[in-house]
This record gives structure tokens, sequence and C-alpha cells, in this order.
């Protein structure tokens, strides 16, 4: 198995070895530190007493709940596949490889339009095996069903029908969050997410929402509409935000909401890698340490209770990312 470090298309980088293993957790719907580095190389070993080092090693000796994160996933019905487009069957199949206890897909889970007879045609025959323990984001693709009507009737069991809402992962307080602020009111979910973090403050913690706030994609990129958001999160400490929106893989350092490198930020991952289709890449922003759009796949998460360690798997079976970091 491959560890790679890939910033364009024809970059590869080093080796490392990795494995996994996974706990439980428990979970409840709710209402609704240190930097990071450089991917490992044989030149360049990870310190244990780091507050975050890029290893499979680290991963590997990490205890905690595993979870499973990746969006924009499934294609419209009987679109055709090919090595870069359309590979949903084949990410869920490596999501049931890692038997996490949650699976958090990150928004436009439906493609095109989150239609509900969509979503049972295509979505349902591939991630919809893990239906039970998936808790999801809405994404702007699953808003073209008027008031997300698909995705909130698919999903009404895992949300209560709601789009943003929070649950406690072992130790970790988790927050899936609508980014989708045309479509809803965000300065109140920004009210009701700063009254939830208040009233439950956790050692580690983590927001997830389709939009990233930072990403180097040539698609999309940065998104400055989810800074109030990020805000709030940040002043309450919290640890890891997870998005999908640009189609590939993308780790930053820990970073503020305005754009800056600091320790007291949150690390955040893109992972748009869910099948749909992979996007280019643009100018690498601030912060930012891998970018990987060669194949799809998903990211495999250990939360631990006071870590968390991180590992991306293609549906090649390679390992191109690999760590751990502390909470705050």
């Amino acid at each position: 198995m491959r560890v790679i470090g890939v910033g364009r298309r024809s970059r590869i980088g080093a080796l490392v070895s990795v494995a996994a293993m996974s706990l439980v957790a428990a979970c409840s719907l709710g209402g609704g530190s240190g930097g990071s580095d450089a991917p490992s190389s044989p030149s360049s070993p990870s310190s244990p007493s780091s507050p975050s080092s890029s290893s499979g090693a680290g991963f590997e000796a990490l205890s905690g709940v595993r979870v499973v994160a990746a969006g924009d996933i499934a294609c419209a019905p009987d679109e055709e596949v090919s090595t870069t487009r359309c590979r949903q069957v084949d990410t869920a199949r490596l999501v049931g490889e890692f038997r996490p206890r949650f699976v958090l897909p990150l928004g436009d889970l439906q493609y095109d339009d989150g239609d509900l007879e969509d979503f049972e045609a295509s979505y349902a025959k591939t991630w919809g095996r893990f239906e039970s323990i998936t808790r999801p984001v809405p994404g702007n693709h699953d808003y073209h069903v008027d008031g997300a009507k698909g995705y909130l009737t698919f999903f009404q069991s895992q949300t209560g029908g709601r789009t943003y809402y929070a649950f406690d992962i072992g130790d970790w307080r988790y927050y899936a969050l609508d980014s989708n602020c045309s479509d809803v009111d965000c300065d109140e979910e920004a009210a009701w997410l700063d009254k939830d973090m208040a009233a439950n403050p956790r050692t580690c913690t983590a927001i997830a929402m389709h939009h990233p706030r930072y990403s180097s994609s040539s698609e999309h990129g940065d998104q400055d509409e989810v800074s109030p958001l990020w805000e709030v999160a940040l002043r309450h400490d919290a640890d890891l935000a997870l998005a999908g929106h640009d189609h590939d893989y993308e780790r930053f350092k820990a970073m503020d909401a305005d754009g800056n490198v600091t320790d007291s930020g949150m690390v955040s991952f893109v992972v748009g890698t869910g099948g749909k289709s992979l996007y280019d890449e643009g100018d690498r922003g601030e912060g930012s340490v891998l970018f990987y759009n060669e194949r799809a796949g998903v990211l495999d998460l250990k939360l631990g209770k006071d870590s968390y360690g991180w590992r991306f798997r293609n549906v090649d079976g390679e390992t191109i990312d690999a760590g751990v970091h502390r909470c705050h």
C-alpha cells in the first residue's frame, strides 16, 4: 500500500505504509492544537511529541472512533463510469472496508439535482447501504430541488428533517452544518452553533459543511461566505473542519477564518472525492499542505480522546495522505 504526496496530476511523492483499527461511539441529534506539517517522507520522519505529524504509523497506533467522510458522491442513474467519473460504487466499497461507526457525507450527494427518485436509483444502491450510520450535510446540488426536499426526505431519519444539527461521537462533539447561505439563514444558524457549543464544551470538536473555507481548486476555491460559521467555531476552540464542493482532496494547516496560519486555528480537509468527478488544481492557497485529484477516494478518520488521525485512500487502494494531530 502506498502513501503518495501529490500536487498536480503528474506529481508523485513519498512512500510509507499504513493500517487501521476501529472503536465505537454514541450518537444524539442536536438542535437546528497546533500546526500541521508537510506530507511525511523517509528524509523527514514525524515526531511523536509534535502537535501534528504526517505518519501512517501514527494513524495506526492511535485509538479512536472510526468515521469516514467524503462529498460529491453519486452520479445520475445510468451515467457512464470512467476512471475519474461516477466512481460511487468503488468509494462505497472503500467505506465498507473501513467498517466505520459513522459515515459523514459532505454534501452534493446525488447529482445532478438531488431528486428523490435519483437518490433512490443511484445513491441508495451504493452509499445507501450505510443508511443507519449516515449523518449527512446538504450541498448546493441538493438544493436544486426547492428546500432540499429530496435530500430531507431521503435522510429524514438521520437528520430529523433538519439541515443542520449536532451529535456526539465518543468524546467529540460533531456539528453537521448547512453552508448554503442563499437558501438558509446562516446568521440564525451561527447563533444556534454558538449556543450549542457553549452548552456542550469538548476537548475536541469538529465541524462539517459542504462549502470549504479554503480550497485550491480551479473550480470554486475559497468560500468567504462560510467565515461567520468558522468564526463561531473558532471562538469555542474547534479543532477540525470537513468540507466538499471542490472535487479533489486537500489538507490545510490550522487556519483562522481570515486566511492566517495559526496554531489556534482549525485544520481543514476538502474531500469532494466521493465519486462524481475530479477538478483541476488552481493556485495553491496559503496553508495548503497537499492537493490530490488523480482518483476518487474517502477520508478515514479516528477521533480519539484528545487527538485525531486521518488517512485518505483512493479507489485503487493507495493511501495518499495520513497523520495525527492533537486537539487544542
